[in-house]
């Protein structure tokens, strides 16, 4: 069971240059042990249910929305120019941006589905800087699991994958769907891009079987920024060589890792949980029945609960 509901004890907003404002906030223990979560999506932003997996006695919980999403600006719901100078590159910077500027050496590194992505990104870049890694969600930056997500997960879901191709030109349908999607998105005209956004998310849905659709996808603006992001990192390859995350996890032997995959993701017929728990040299996979590509299941929440606690005991 997560932790009960708190509010920061100090926010602000960072200037990361290129015109972007990332917003951030700090909950918990001033004096705990730093951690830092990284949200998924690309887009999601964060939320006030993932300040619940520290105990807040014990942490000093960072949150920060990425480029592009939440309460950062400029918005991608608003403007494409929320696009520009948004990059693995620039997001793995803002990262060690605020470290510094919150005068942290070391934090322990949560996050899931993207946030996996960019926090092992990051982790793999910076590992003394890193104290501990705990993930759900498991993804990295192979094109393999892209290619998943927007096209060979269509089998098994027909009918909503025919919607989801359908969205399309004709002559696009067997091509790079995310592209093709990103350049609907990115149109001026709000009858193109909101039907692409309704859409797309639509698919995201379709994907996670009993599992509700995400309440947030019922708010345009949000709708159509996640959805921005999303095609624009997948469309890019998420701004990351192929594999690089696999080829250089052992950079984090001595760092202890939790990886918790729920059973129902689908995500996992690309075979990443177990590609992660090899590299990594110092590595725990869980596999958690009845959960899915979710952080919320009771039994997923246990777990990532159960990491956080039990590392909340180690020095930092």
């Amino acid at each position: 069971m997560r932790y009960p509901e708190i509010e920061p004890y100090e926010h602000g907003v960072l200037d990361v240059g290129d015109g972007h404002r990332v917003y951030w906030e700090a909950c918990g223990n001033p004096g705990g042990k730093p951690a830092v979560v990284v949200h998924g999506g690309p887009g999601s932003g964060c939320s006030t249910g993932m300040r619940r997996f520290f105990d807040p006695q014990r942490y000093r919980i960072v949150l920060f929305d990425q480029r592009g999403s939440g309460r950062s600006t400029p918005h991608a719901g608003d403007t494409v120019e929320a696009l520009s100078a948004n990059t693995a590159g620039h997001l793995l910077g803002d990262l060690e941006l605020l470290r510094t500027t919150l005068e942290i050496e070391k934090w322990l590194v949560f996050g899931g589905s993207w946030g996996c992505v960019l926090g092992l990104t990051y982790a793999v870049r910076h590992p003394g800087r890193v104290s501990e890694v705990v993930m759900s969600g498991l993804a990295t930056d192979r094109r393999a699991e892209i290619s998943l997500l927007t096209g060979e997960l269509g089998g098994l879901f027909p009918d909503a994958y025919a919607q989801f191709s359908e969205g399309v030109p004709e002559d696009e349908r067997d091509g790079d769907l995310a592209a093709a999607y990103h350049r609907l998105l990115i149109d001026p005209d709000p009858a193109v891009h909101e039907e692409a956004a309704r859409r797309w998310c639509e698919w995201e849905t379709a994907m996670q079987p009993g599992v509700p659709p995400s309440p947030r996808f019922a708010e345009p603006r949000f709708r159509l920024g996640f959805a921005r992001l999303v095609t624009h990192y997948f469309s890019n390859g998420c701004f990351l060589e192929d594999g690089a995350i696999l080829c250089d996890a052992g950079r984090l032997a001595g760092i202890p890792v939790v990886l918790a995959q729920g059973l129902l993701d689908l995500s996992s017929l690309a075979g990443t949980p177990w590609l992660l728990e090899r590299a990594l040299p110092d590595a725990e996979l869980v596999l958690v029945g009845g959960a899915g590509h979710t952080s919320s299941a009771p039994a997923m929440e246990d777990v990532l609960i159960g990491a956080t606690d039990r590392f909340a005991l180690r020095g930092w």
